[in-house]
């Protein structure tokens, strides 16, 4: 074998959740991404395992500790109960010095939690919808800014707890969502600022080992107008294939936009990479008001491997898929002399 082929070690989260749970489609979709990503080592003959995490954390580290591998693959995303644990598994890959694809948990942690994230963006000059953090009812009170406004956990990924009703255009209506999503999923509550048009997602890869990434052609969740439905990427609108939301709501791919506009998005997304200080792939999601304005609303890192977004802006920057998820495992390979930050903090030193 090559001595520049790892070989791989593909880590996942073992699916729990009972069949009739409603956040099943979102933990099962995991098991697709670990298909794809197998059958893809396989054609370009990298050596590769799989294993499932589950919540038995001495287990997870005596499998790590077997050192068989050179890389690993990280698609996990945390247990069903308690999916902080996507932070906590990152982070101990970094301690216990195992190269890893993804990015790291500094930027997942940053990255989960909606407002510290969306206040580095402020803080590194990224526009973002305004917003509030509350942790009680009462505090609905403060909030100045206009409404309409939408309602979500502020640390919730993949659309969970988001659905038509979050979108709140009184107090009244505001008060209510965030009862239900306080007793749902805990405080803190983000209340942002609804940014009406567009919805472009951008995917970025680092397809070089350099640290810039490569941003794909953007994708656009299409909305379609429909009387009562408010143009947001809901969870039915995401994972639910029977849904009318899902059916009102088609991803258009390759999306071209004006010049002026491109340049604008590719600024955004790049600064928001930065600030959150993102590494291999990620995808922002941004809103585009009528005025041209770019509203980043927040970055996703180690977003689904097998979206359609990916598999089909890959083949405009001349990589294919297969070469793609070697890319990956041979970033994390390039990384194992350097734990995290430390080529970072030295080029900043310099």
């Amino acid at each position: 074998m090559p001595a520049d082929i790892p070989r791989v070690l593909i880590v996942f989260n073992q699916p729990v959740l009972p069949a009739d749970h409603p956040d099943r489609a979102a933990e099962e979709d995991v098991l697709y991404s670990v298909k794809i990503v197998c059958e893809s080592l396989a054609t370009l003959a990298v050596p590769h395992e799989s294993y499932g995490i589950t919540d038995d954390v001495a287990a997870v580290v005596a499998r790590l500790q077997q050192r068989d591998y050179d890389v690993v693959f990280n698609l996990f995303e945390g247990t069903a109960d308690r999916s902080i644990t996507e932070v906590y598994f990152a982070g101990l890959l970094e301690w216990l010095r195992v190269p890893s694809t993804g990015c790291p948990s500094f930027t997942l942690a940053l990255a989960r939690h909606k407002p510290t994230a969306k206040g580095v963006f402020r803080a590194h000059g990224v526009r973002t919808p305004d917003f509030a953090l509350v942790d009680d009812v009462a505090d609905c009170g403060a909030i100045e800014f206009d409404f309409p406004h939408i309602v979500k956990p502020a640390s919730e990924d993949a659309s969970i707890g988001i659905d038509q009703s979050s979108v709140v255009t009184n107090k009244g209506e505001l008060t209510a969502q965030v009862e239900l999503v306080l007793a749902r999923y805990g405080a803190p509550v983000l209340v942002e600022q609804f940014i009406a048009g567009r919805e472009i997602q951008v995917s970025m890869i680092d397809l070089h080992g350099t640290g810039e990434p490569v941003i794909l052609p953007y994708s656009e969740i299409a909305f379609e107008p429909r009387l009562g439905y408010w143009p947001v990427y809901t969870y039915a609108a995401k994972w639910d294939e029977t849904s009318d939301e899902y059916k009102a709501a088609p991803v258009k791919v390759n999306v071209t936009v004006p010049a002026k506009l491109r340049r604008a998005i590719d600024a955004a997304v790049r600064r928001a990479y930065r600030a959150l200080q993102a590494q291999d792939y990620a995808r922002v999601d941004c809103r585009v008001n009528d005025a041209g304005e770019v509203f980043v609303l927040e970055l996703n890192p180690n977003p689904s491997i097998t979206s359609v977004m990916i598999d089909s802006g890959l083949p405009q920057t001349g990589v294919s898929y297969d070469e793609f998820i070697k890319c990956l495992a041979m970033n994390a390979h390039r990384r194992r002399d350097q734990p995290p930050g430390t080529r970072r903090n030295r080029e900043e030193n310099a």
